[in-house]
């Protein structure tokens, strides 16, 4: 202060700035403390190591703060709180504390626009954090701190997120960044509310807990960081329910695409590249979207005898394979395949291999244990005295989940409900019993016919 008012006093203005800049470097070269300055952009490119510096300390924001900036967004689920401009916050690492602060300038200039906001009120306003630390750390900070603070920013992005399901955008093929729209998923299935035997579902859970945990053994033996599931059984055995549970624990996006809308094989590789890390990607009933069983031979020779294009309007088995297991496969990390059929017996065997589908899943129609468990979760109750003439008529009447869970929801009262069940069971075992007499009678007509054609033919 008394250096500040000798200067004011007796030094000419003109002559302030240099003497402020001369002590400024006189202090700084015996200071032991060292200033990174990581802006927002370098250039017009994102700088990764100030967005994810934003994500990060937002989770460090001590109690003797004073300002703080909270924003939530309709299609976001949770609020998104970091500090304001000039804000400092102190972080410790490894026992070494680092002091951060959060700076916005207003430019002088008039030809600069911040990339992010060239519309907005704030075109012109400089954003960066300055780092503040020992000198002695600054290894520390470049090999071991800033990494950590990446790695977390990845960790803590995925936690918040809200998951969205993507389909296909039919106008917008030849755009990467716009081939898939979005909405919400709110699906809230979980492994807690579907009705599934105990054991597969430990099973599932178990395999996609070592899977998430495996980044290093999939690089160490070159193969892409991907899982393959195959869901197959009748309808309404919970397909969509299972993949919407396995979305909502791992906290992943879900890629619904339907083959059907796919004209070439080259588009198909377009829609892998588009997708990102940490994501499940769904084709539903595979059976029925492509002809798996033509031999790929047979494919060939029709590509040779027909002209360019209409040989590339159609989805390919070949091109199908290459899309799931080939090198397009590899543009990416940490995803998930799931193919769904009612019929696996239509499926080509190159499909069903290790690599493509890695685990198959039969969804079966409710047992006893997956009806106990649908009364428990939609009606509150364990037991009751109904329960063991619906758990012998759900042994032997082939119904799904789906259909319990519907019947389960028409009334209001347990028993009412139950009641309501039963009536159902018994209704399907009758229509079991005559689709059954109907096709005892067709079995005997063909064998009558059988036999009268071998006898006109001895005639």
């Amino acid at each position: 202060m008394l250096v500040q008012t000798i200067i004011q006093n007796y030094i000419p203005r003109e002559l302030h700035a240099y003497l402020f800049f001369g002590l400024k470097n006189m202090f700084t070269k015996f200071s032991k403390q060292l200033t990174m300055v990581i802006e927002e952009f370098d250039g017009l490119v994102n700088n990764k190591i100030y967005e994810a510096a934003t994500i990060y300390l937002a989770n460090k924001l001590s109690p003797h703060i004073h300002r703080l900036k909270i924003n939530k967004t309709e299609k976001e689920k949770n609020f998104n709180i970091a500090m304001e401009r000039n804000e400092e916050v102190i972080d410790v690492y490894n026992g070494q504390t680092f002091k951060w602060i959060w700076l916005c300038r207003q430019t002088e200039s008039k030809h600069f626009y911040n990339p992010r906001d060239m519309d907005s009120a704030e075109k012109s306003i400089i954003r960066s954090f300055e780092l503040t630390f020992h000198k002695k750390n600054k290894d520390l900070v470049l090999n071991s701190y800033l990494p950590y603070i990446m790695e977390e920013a990845i960790l803590q992005k995925h936690k918040n997120k809200t998951i969205k399901i993507h389909t296909v955008g039919y106008g917008k093929m030849f755009c990467l960044h716009n081939m898939w729209k979005s909405v919400n998923f709110d699906h809230l299935a979980t492994f807690e509310t579907i009705a599934m035997e105990s054991d597969q579902k430990d099973m599932i859970l178990k395999d996609l807990e070592k899977f998430m945990t495996r980044k290093e053994y999939y690089r160490k033996v070159g193969k892409a960081w991907k899982r393959g599931y195959l869901l197959f059984g009748p309808p309404g055995t919970g397909k969509s329910s299972l993949i919407a549970a396995i979305a909502n624990y791992l906290n992943f996006d879900i890629y619904d695409l339907e083959l059907t809308v796919v004209t070439r094989n080259s588009d198909l590789r377009k829609l892998m590249v588009a997708t990102t890390n940490k994501s499940i990607l769904v084709i539903e009933d595979i059976d029925c979207t492509i002809d798996l069983k033509a031999n790929l031979v047979n494919r060939a020779m029709y590509v040779l005898s027909n002209d360019f294009h209409q040989s590339e309007s159609t989805v390919t088995l070949s091109g199908l394979l290459n899309f799931i297991d080939g090198l397009w496969s590899s543009c990416g990390d940490e995803r998930i395949i799931v193919f769904t059929t009612n019929h696996i017996e239509k499926l080509d065997p190159a499909l069903l291999r290790p690599g493509r589908m890695d685990v198959h899943i039969h969804m079966t129609y409710c047992t006893p244990c997956g009806f106990k468990f649908l009364a428990d979760n939609y009606l509150g109750i364990k037991d009751h005295e109904f329960f063991n003439e619906i758990e012998e008529l759900i042994d032997i009447a082939n119904v799904t989940p789906a259909e319990v869970a519907e019947q389960l929801l028409k009334e209001h009262e347990v028993e009412d409900s139950l009641k309501g069940l039963i009536n159902f069971l018994h209704q399907k075992m009758k229509e079991k019993e005559e689709a059954m007499e109907i096709t005892q009678m067709e079995s005997v007509d063909e064998k009558k016919e059988s036999n009268g054609n071998g006898i006109k033919e001895k005639e």
